[in-house]
Parts: structure tokens; C-alpha cells; sequence
């Protein structure tokens, strides 16, 4: 995960995702979303009251989903949940947590490893639970990590995809007998690190025409993209233009841009074990393309993401 990512996932990860949360977040407040009966003041740090649970969610549109999806797998056994949506940046909402104002927050490992231990280099998704635990404050802990990941990655437009026969199956490294023809787009850093051009070429052997500078994953890339100004772009997993676009999402088996699961973390006091029996199971079955539509649906088709985050449930048995 380059440092950008972890500022990009401290506060929002997708340009324009502000305005989502906005927008998402308005109908909240005004009753017309998540917890119809249980919202509250985001920046309130007072704690629950009895058994209560209190989720909440970092201030774009994607956390606020995960949210929903979390309270309503705890609500359908049995767990009383209160929400706390759209609070802000990772120093707010871990505070929060540690202080027991917040009881559960969708996290991502490998950004949350990076605010605790800038110099880990884990190198399996074990070994980045186990390094985060050991940082932790002691009234913290992690659940179970989900499949679904919200990372960097090389992606494909469509034309080229199928110029060269490229699927959602296949491999950065497939690149390596074409990538001479093609120009990838970025954010400027991408083109200097590890976790960009430098690690494509020493961990693939993957090496591009030229590079384009642009932003990080946000409109300059994803219009570049869709223009073939660039055949190839550093484009988070979950971002709904790849399904809108027909984007093709190459995989990292080498985990060159690292581990971004998406992973409960928890005020250990506050959750019961059928609340820690609840999350676990919707990590089992939450993956990445699953996330993506699940995003797709709240972020391009405006679907309340409440609605969105109980019809899951509900299709995945967790209701």
C-alpha cells in the first residue's frame, strides 16, 4: 500500500466520494437511511448506554455501506445497534474506539497496519491481522478479515482488455509481453515507487511504454482511462467505473500493492459473542466483486444503502 493510500483511506479513497457521503449522509440524518430509529451525532463521544452497539463509519460513501451491513447482521441476531455514520478521519474514529464511543468501525488492513506501524511489511493477509493486534490498544481487536479488498491495481479499459485477450483472471504479469505498447496513468508518486512502476517491473517484469501522470484513482485517470489517453491505470478494485466502463481488474497474485481486506475492528467489551459470530459471517461472504456491486449500486444507481446492505443480507442467508 503506497503512503498515499493510507492518507486516501485515513479520510476518503475515492475523489468525488465526499459529495456521496455528503449526499448519503444527509438522508441519514434526515431519517431516510441506515437506523432509522438510531442515529446519532457523529462526533457525540459519549458512550452507549446498557448493551447497546455502537457502529460507526469514516466519512465516505463505501464506509457508511459497510456500516449498514454491519448493524443490520447484528440487528437480525438479536443486537441492539445504534449508528454513528460519516465521523471523519482515522485519528477521530480511533479515538473514538479506544475510549469506547464507537463499538465496532469497518477498517481496512492494511491502511489501518500503516497508521499503527508505518515500517510492517507483512506479507500474508495472517500476518497483517497478527502485526495490527499486536499494536492495538488493548481494548481493541480485530474480527475476521473479508475476502473483498478495496486496493491499487492495474486496470485495463475495455478495448485493450480484449485486444490482447486479458480477462478479470488474468495476471499483471501477463502484461509483460505487451505492456512495451501501452502508456499507464497514475498518481506522480506511482511512477517512482515500490508500489508502482519500480515493483511492476522487479516483482513482474512488467515494463510500459511511457507513464502518464495523473491523480490517485480519481477522475483524471478513470476519463484518461475511458479515453485510451491511457490503455492501463492504478484504479481502487471497488470503484464503480469499472463496472459502469467494463474496466478489466488484472490480478496481484505477488500482493505488490499489498492487503486492503476489509475488517471489523472492535471495542472488545462491547460485543457479545453472537455480535462477533454475526461479522465474522458476513466477512466470510463478502468478497471484491461483491463490494464492487454492492458500491456500484449505492454510488452510481443511488440506491439508499440501507436498502442495498439488507437485500445482501437477506440474498446471502445473513438476514
Amino acid at each position: 500500500m503506497t503512503a498515499n493510500a493510507h492518507t486516501r483511506r485515513s479520510t476518503i479513497k475515492h475523489p468525488g466520494a465526499a459529495v456521496l457521503a455528503l449526499a448519503v449522509t444527509s438522508a441519514l440524518l434526515a431519517g431516510c437511511s441506515s437506523s432509522d430509529d438510531s442515529k446519532s451525532d457523529p462526533l457525540n463521544d459519549s458512550k452507549a448506554s446498557g448493551d447497546t452497539v455502537v457502529v460507526g463509519s469514516n466519512n465516505f460513501a463505501e464506509s457508511i455501506l459497510l456500516a449498514d451491513i454491519y448493524g443490520e447482521a447484528l440487528k437480525a441476531k438479536g443486537v441492539k445497534v445504534t449508528y454513528k455514520p460519516n465521523i471523519g478521519t482515522r485519528e477521530t474514529t480511533y479515538g473514538l474506539l479506544k475510549n469506547g464511543s464507537i463499538s465496532v468501525l469497518p477498517e481496512y488492513n492494511g491502511a489501518l497496519l500503516a497508521y499503527l506501524d508505518p515500517k510492517a511489511t507483512p506479507k500474508t493477509v495472517e500476518a497483517t491481522t497478527a502485526a495490527i493486534n499486536a499494536k492495538l490498544e488493548s481494548k481493541l481487536t480485530l474480527l475476521d478479515p473479508a475476502p473483498a479488498q478495496d486496493k491499487d491495481s492495474v486496470t485495463l479499459n475495455a478495448a485493450t482488455a480484449a485486444k490482447y485477450d486479458l480477462t478479470g483472471k488474468s495476471s499483471i504479469a501477463d502484461l509483460k509481453s505487451v505492456a512495451k505498447d501501452l502508456v499507464i496513468g497514475g498518481s506522480p508518486e506511482f511512477q517512482t515507487r515500490q508500489q508502482g512502476l519500480v515493483g511492476l517491473k522487479s516483482v513482474y517484469g512488467v515494463e510500459f511504454k511511457s507513464f502518464k501522470a495523473l491523480d490517485a484513482g480519481g477522475p483524471l485517470t478513470l476519463a484518461a482511462l475511458k479515453k485510451d489517453t491511457v490503455q492501463a491505470a492504478d484504479v481502487f478494485t471497488t470503484d464503480p467505473t469499472i463496472t459502469k466502463e467494463k474496466f478489466v481488474v488484472l490480478q496481484d497474485p505477488e500482493n505488490l500493492f499489498g492487503f486492503e481486506n476489509v475488517q471489523p475492528l472492535v471495542y472488545k467489551s462491547a460485543l457479545p459473542q453472537k455480535g462477533v459470530d454475526a461479522l465474522n459471517a458476513v466477512s466470510a461472504k463478502l468478497d471484491t466483486t461483491t463490494l464492487l456491486d454492492l458500491d456500484t449500486q449505492v454510488q452510481s444507481e443511488n440506491k439508499d444503502p440501507l436498502d442495498v446492505a439488507k437485500a445482501w443480507l437477506k440474498s446471502a442467508g445473513l438476514d
